[in-house]
């Protein structure tokens, strides 16, 4: 892997305390996918027979139940997907699948396995998190609130200046987002490439792992697994559990993300240190200097000559 790599500019972040908007609980429970799939209109039913006859969900019907289906159907009735394609990636709680959507923009469809979501790691992210009391151990309302949140880091880390996937829409279980690369040009994890440029790599990553602490947040899960690379950017991915800065755990988390990523970039040559990297992580940022008031200002030489005062210039004002 060659090249330069580049920062995003960040727009005003919000500050830390208001991560992510108040989750209904209700509308967890209840979500348009669910009641699309419980009325089971002519339109629906016609969408779920077309898609229930393509070869790919023959191979993933376990993904597509019918809230799902629903989801989708509410995804493609809203605009947001075009055309449903492949998988670009597969796993125990999530698949990814290349989709269209508006104006033939190519996105990916990240759909999430209700039964078998790795529940008990999500409750190791959601505890402590008031947004989450009185989900209890429903497993659907769960990885619905999951999804949304996702929805919402993604979110927020955009707006702090840190190169994700931008996050399109959120049904239920499904997320649509942009797809970073081409579903025949994938892009590649950090852990697949020669870094041929470690030490600028590597001040992107920790720059982004202050812009996500700044804005309130912790990875939770960073390591070369989580870092993507197209057309010579550093990406981001994976923000699920991502969790706020007042998480009980959240310090836990960062120290574990500082040791990934510094035990990373130290196999490629660099002498990194974990603890370096929390205490730059978690600095404060120094607030701008204030505009110095002539009156008292204790280096007078600084001034503009037609703002100082005669004795500053040697004189005594005759």
């Amino acid at each position: 892997m060659t090249g330069e790599f580049g920062f995003v500019e960040p727009d005003e972040a919000d500050a830390p305390g208001d991560e992510w908007e108040d989750l209904d609980l209700e509308d967890i429970a209840q979500t348009e996918a669910d009641e699309i799939a419980r009325r089971q209109d002519d339109e629906f039913d016609e969408f779920r027979k077309r898609i229930k006859n393509t070869e790919q969900f023959k191979v993933e019907a376990s993904v597509f139940d019918d809230a799902t289906l629903a989801a989708l159907y509410k995804l493609t009735r809203d605009g947001h997907i075009a055309a449903f394609g492949g998988p670009i990636s597969t796993g125990k709680e999530a698949n990814v699948y290349e989709a269209l959507g508006a104006d033939d923009r190519e996105v990916a469809a990240k759909v999430y396995r209700i039964n078998t979501s790795n529940f008990r790691q999500m409750r190791d992210y959601l505890e402590g998190d008031p947004r989450f009391e009185g989900i209890g151990s429903d497993k659907k309302q769960v990885v619905v609130a999951w999804v949304r949140k996702e929805f919402s880091n993604l979110s927020r880390a955009r707006k702090a200046g840190v190169r994700v996937p931008e996050p399109i829409a959120v049904q239920r279980n499904v997320l649509v987002m942009e797809l970073v690369g081409h579903a025949d040009d994938r892009a590649r994890r950090l852990a697949e490439v020669d870094v041929e440029n470690p030490e600028t790599a590597f001040e992107v990553v920790r720059e982004y792992m202050r812009r996500l602490y700044s804005a309130g947040l912790v990875h939770g899960d960073l390591s070369e697994y989580n870092l993507i690379i197209h057309d010579g950017e550093l990406v981001v991915i994976d923000l699920g559990q991502a969790v706020t800065v007042h998480h009980p755990n959240a310090d836990d988390f960062l120290k574990r993300d500082c040791r990934n990523v510094a035990s990373f970039f130290s196999r490629q040559g660099l002498e990194t240190d974990a603890a370096d990297l929390h205490e730059y992580v978690t600095a404060p940022e120094a607030e701008p200097a204030a505009e110095p008031d002539p009156a008292t200002d204790p280096n007078p030489a600084d001034r503009n000559p037609e703002d100082s005062t005669p004795a500053d210039r040697g004189g005594d004002g005759e």
